[in-house]
């Protein structure tokens, strides 16, 4: 978030958030609004938009889905402003190619598409910033981490793919804590789903994620990887809707939902 105030964009509301994206600001949203809920957003053709729900429901962890809009529909209960325009930035597929990264979809939109909105990482980190955990991507001003994996998600109907996730570096010594404090957010990825050696993902070199930017990895720390959101688009990819609208990775959909309606007692 080069040049971006970060004590004042914390303090945006969803609103104002959403309206600095409207007026042409591409920025990731790590740190935007804090304690306003963040969400991915996958939007597919009403045909083809039952498979991504059953896929969703047989990969929870990596697709918790928090709301679904009718066909056509531009809001719902967690945004009241416009999924076209709302977000820093977009990614438009065609039969699985990336055809266009537009900071609006308006162009794109038709009366049958479905919008789902995913929960995000980026609810929790406040948490583990109160636990005293950094946060690096937003310590060092990039974007998190993101890695395709060797891990398969379950398929369902016309959709397969593998698992994506971020990660995000934590002393060794405060694992257990980001265990206990992630966990209790089980609608945006919960609990990491590994802990240590990237190469039993499957990923080869932390220093080359496939979406977002490396961060530093100190001595005494160990790499702790989520599920993350950015999983439907490598399903996208492999199976190849006919059409498909995301979010760019790491730019997300500032929700007027609260963080809190998530957390577990």
């Amino acid at each position: 978030m080069t040049e971006i105030d970060r004590s004042e964009v914390a303090g945006l509301t969803p609103a104002q958030a959403r309206a600095r994206f409207r007026d042409g600001l591409v920025t990731p949203t790590a740190g935007w609004s804090r304690g306003w809920t963040q969400a991915n957003l996958v939007v597919l053709p009403r045909e083809e938009a039952y498979d991504f729900l059953v896929f969703a429901q047989r990969n929870p962890r990596a697709c918790p889905v928090l709301e679904v809009f009718e066909p056509g529909a531009v809001s719902g209960a967690l945004l009241d402003g416009d999924v076209r325009t709302d977000l820093p930035a977009y990614r438009v597929f065609r039969d699985g190619e990336l055809v266009e990264e537009p900071t609006d979809v308006r162009s794109w939109w038709r009366d049958d598409l479905v919008s789902f909105l995913v929960g995000c990482s980026f609810t929790f980190e406040d948490a583990l910033l109160v636990a005293g955990i950094d946060v690096r991507h937003q310590s060092e001003g990039v974007n998190v981490p993101m890695y395709r994996t060797s891990v398969r998600c379950r398929p369902a109907g016309a959709l397969s793919g593998p698992l994506v996730v971020s990660m995000r570096p934590v002393p060794a010594d405060r694992v257990a804590d980001a265990v206990r404090v992630t966990s209790r957010y089980p609608g945006v990825h919960g609990a990491p789903v590994h802990v240590g050696d990237p190469g039993a993902l499957g990923i080869e070199d932390l220093d080359r994620p496939d979406h977002g930017d490396a961060v530093t990895v100190r001595p005494g720390e160990v790499p702790v990887f989520w599920a993350c959101g950015v999983t439907p688009q490598a399903a996208v990819v492999e199976s190849r809707p006919t059409l498909a609208l995301t979010h760019a990775p790491g730019h997300m959909l500032v929700t007027d939902g609260r963080d809190t309606d998530l957390l577990l007692a």
